[in-house]
């Protein structure tokens, strides 16, 4: 009889103790800022060269200045991003702009980037050097970390600095000034010849991914299946770009294949 009277006692004290526990557990769980978000290691292997061939974006040739939807690419899954991640940390490369041809990082920390907001640690840069060339890797802090970093070089029409690409309007910059090699684009993978008979160098890219590991990347067309700049023509499909990179991991001052 003493037991039960305790029991009947206390029993109400017990279940509110058990009410708030379990409210604060609730809580805890509901708040996304309690614990730091898990992130996965990517799929492709460190220090091994990847090529990638014919990432579509969208084409308007009527419409050309009309903004069409980025293309979000993970180098560290080899495989493109659906739009609505542009927030998280599961593409390191965005491709935007005119003909979708402006390459950005991932960076949540820059309000013009499209992953801001996100966990995105990511930027950009380019260097005037062959890919096989490219050893060092820079600072931090010369990445660039905005959206549509890098695009059209100055040695072609409508240059905005060092790019990845030669814009020839007129078809006489590379071209033979014909009707059919105007409005080509020409990826500087490779050194390429000029109409003034000098030669435009190589560049290569260089990404910090979204999680802090670092990519160099060789552009070598947008024209969908064709590699090769005498095969490059107004009408030949376009913006299906094709790349060759290598990641090593974050803390390294080295490019290295193994």
């Amino acid at each position: 009889m003493n037991m039960l009277n305790y029991f009947k006692k206390h029993s109400c004290l017990l279940m509110i103790g058990l009410m708030v526990t379990m409210v604060s557990a609730c809580s805890k769980d509901d708040d996304p800022g309690t614990t730091e978000p898990v992130i996965e290691p990517g799929t492709v292997a460190f220090y091994k060269i990847q090529r990638v061939d014919n990432l579509a974006a969208e084409t308007d040739d009527n419409n050309p200045t009309v903004p069409k939807k980025a293309v979000y690419f993970s180098l560290e899954d080899k495989q493109e991003v659906p739009l609505n991640m542009a927030k998280t940390h599961r593409w390191d490369m965005g491709l935007s702009g005119l003909y979708n041809s402006f390459v950005s990082g991932n960076n949540g920390d820059n309000t013009t980037n499209f992953g801001s907001g996100g966990p995105g640690k990511g930027g950009v840069m380019i260097v005037v050097k062959p890919f096989n060339e490219v050893v060092d890797i820079p600072a931090d802090s010369e990445f660039k970390t905005g959206a549509g970093a890098i695009g059209t070089d100055n040695l072609g029409d409508f240059g905005e600095g060092i790019g990845w690409y030669i814009y020839d309007f007129g078809g006489g910059i590379i071209g033979d000034k014909s009707f059919e090699k105007s409005h080509v684009a020409y990826a500087l993978g490779n050194p390429i010849k000029m109409v003034n008979g000098n030669t435009a160098p190589a560049r290569t890219l260089i990404v910090r991914t979204s999680r802090g590991n670092y990519a160099k990347i060789k552009m070598i067309s947008c024209y969908k299946d064709t590699y090769s700049p005498e095969l490059w023509f107004r009408n030949t499909p376009h913006m299906y770009f094709s790349f060759e990179y290598v990641l090593v991991p974050k803390g390294s001052t080295k490019f290295e294949v193994k």
